[in-house]
Formats: C-alpha cells, sequence, structure tokens
C-alpha cells in the first residue's frame, strides 16, 4: 500500500515541477515597419514606423508565438536556435511555422548600444516585419 502511495505522490509531484518549469512570456507593441523585396528581388526600404499597441506571448510550453493582431499570428515553433550574443546583441531565434504553414524564422533582439531595446523579427523569404517590443 505505500508503494501505490508513493506512485501516486511522485506522479503529482513530477505534474507540479513540470508545470513549475514551463515559461511564458509576455510583451507588448510599440510599433512595427515591414521591409519586402522587390520584383526583382531585391530589397526595398523599411516602412513608416506605425504606431500599434499589441500583446505577443513566447509560450514555451505550448511551444509557439502569438501576436495579438487583428488577425491573430500564430507561429508554432519547430526548433529553438541556441541564443547568439555579441558587443551590440543578444538574439533569441525560432524556427517557425506560420498560420498558413509558411516556413520563418523568428528572433527577439536586445539591442545593447540602445538602452536594451527590445525588437522582435518575423523574417520570410520574401519579407520582414519588425515589431518594437516591452515586456509586458
Amino acid at each position: 500500500m505505500n508503494t501505490l502511495r508513493n506512485y501516486i505522490l511522485f506522479f503529482f509531484l513530477g505534474l507540479g515541477l513540470q508545470q513549475a518549469y514551463s515559461q511564458s512570456y509576455r510583451f507588448k507593441t510599440s510599433g512595427f515597419s515591414v521591409l519586402e523585396k522587390n520584383e526583382k528581388g531585391k530589397w526595398g526600404e523599411w516602412s513608416d514606423l506605425d504606431l500599434v499597441n499589441l500583446s505577443v506571448i513566447l509560450d514555451t510550453d505550448k511551444h509557439r508565438i502569438v501576436v495579438y493582431s487583428q488577425e491573430i499570428q500564430l507561429f508554432r515553433i519547430s526548433e529553438y536556435i541556441e541564443r547568439e550574443e555579441n558587443d551590440t546583441d543578444i538574439v533569441y531565434s525560432f524556427l517557425c511555422k506560420d498560420n498558413n504553414g509558411n516556413d520563418c524564422k523568428l528572433s527577439i533582439i536586445t539591442r545593447k548600444k540602445q538602452d536594451y531595446r527590445k525588437q522582435l523579427y518575423i523574417n520570410y523569404d520574401n519579407q520582414i516585419i519588425v515589431y518594437n517590443i516591452v515586456s509586458a
């Protein structure tokens, strides 16, 4: 009887520990800009910064990043890329699939020499979207 009780105890303890290690990071956006390739395959110019106040959630338990824009942007994380750091930036990147099944790379970049400003980059083959973000 003690053995059964110990198994049950360890089972529920394991469930509690698993939830304790899952992480959810919340951000708010303050603006975004878009860069697109032209018909010749060359990158154009960044669009003017549009002010937006959106929520962004990185949920490592559910392996997804969600941008709560008018049309919700859901990115399923297929691979976590090792953290990169240099003199100017700290970069956390993720290989993802978007709502439509398109491959993309999302990066959360902290700009060390810009008062640790954070940005979320959504990189496609022919388009890059950048959001200025702050921790919520």
